[in-house]
């Protein structure tokens, strides 16, 4: 059964991260048998994002979930710089904590971009650590990425009025916008964002968190090159009915990265996680399956 933001929230523990606090959520803490699957949420949510999609993986897999720093129920200081290297920092903060070897990626938005810059040390080891990435909708070339307005007020020098003027009903229009016509999300879907979003007021944050828009720009070729030099099995899965990171993203992937499982969600906008999880669920098996990564159900 798909957990409610409260059911979330009691699932899960904190981890300490320097001087703040990291939420998580491990689906099989005792289990040190099954292959473990990390979730890497978006901007400006949290892992709960994951939340239709986490019964079905967590029957595969031991599945980690964690808040980045500035995200829902973590830790939001004020005045802070939310790198994109810092989150790929609390990513490995977190593996470690939980005792982590290897484990494959499954990443979302803003997280997409944490996940290529774990693909980039990766791809410097002796030996690799990450056994599969999966993207979902998410700016991977900062030329192909399309923000909306908001964003693009966020990251201009009006950024903090605009966060200061940040809203419960602007959120929810914000949204919607970005949902496939034919999938928007539900009142209780947007309830639960706003409650991870304003959580600790994390909405009077939002400009500090859109530095990760210079971040891609700055790092834009260590992040294509950790895809275009991958050792582990990739997959992009995307909803091309998105305005952000729809087609004309997933026609640049093919360009570039050329290699990988790669799928189209006609009519699916930018959370295909939310929008359609079956689907998602559907060809992440498929990718699997595929790539010969074996998961816990596979030996039943």
């Amino acid at each position: 059964m798909t957990p409610d933001i409260d059911q979330w929230r009691a699932r899960g523990h904190f981890v300490a991260f320097g001087p703040y606090r990291v939420f998580c959520v491990d689906s099989a803490p005792e289990d040190r048998t099954r292959p473990v699957l990390v979730l890497i949420h978006g901007f400006p949510t949290a892992s709960w994002d994951f939340a239709k999609v986490w019964p079905a993986l967590a029957e595969r897999f031991r599945v980690l979930a964690a808040d980045m720093l500035g995200f829902g129920f973590s830790s939001k200081p004020r005045r802070h710089a939310y790198a994109i290297m810092e989150q790929a920092d609390v990513i490995e903060a977190v593996v470690a904590h939980h005792d982590v070897g290897c484990y494959h990626v499954l990443a979302h938005d803003y997280g997409d971009t944490v996940a290529q810059e774990l693909l980039a040390r990766d791809n410097a080891r002796p030996r690799g650590r990450i056994e599969s990435v999966c993207f979902l909708n998410g700016g991977l070339f900062p030329e192909t990425h399309r923000p909306r307005l908001i964003q693009r007020f966020l990251e201009s020098p009006l950024g903090p009025v605009v966060s200061r003027f940040l809203n419960r009903r602007a959120f929810a229009r914000s949204m919607t916008a970005v949902f496939g016509p034919d999938t928007p999300p539900s009142a209780s879907e947007l309830s639960a964002f706003w409650t991870l979003v304003a959580h600790e007021d994390g909405h009077r944050l939002a400009h500090e968190l859109i530095h990760y828009v210079t971040d891609r720009r700055r790092h834009r070729a260590r992040w294509v090159d950790a895809l275009q030099n991958a050792r582990c099995p990739l997959a992009l899965i995307d909803g091309t009915a998105d305005p952000v990171s729809g087609a004309h993203m997933v026609a640049r992937y093919r360009e570039l990265v050329g290699k990988g499982y790669v799928v189209e969600l006609p009519g699916v906008g930018h959370y295909p996680q939310v929008e359609a999880p079956d689907l998602v669920l559907e060809h992440y098996a498929r990718f699997l399956a595929g790539a010969g990564l074996a998961t816990a159900s596979d030996d039943r």
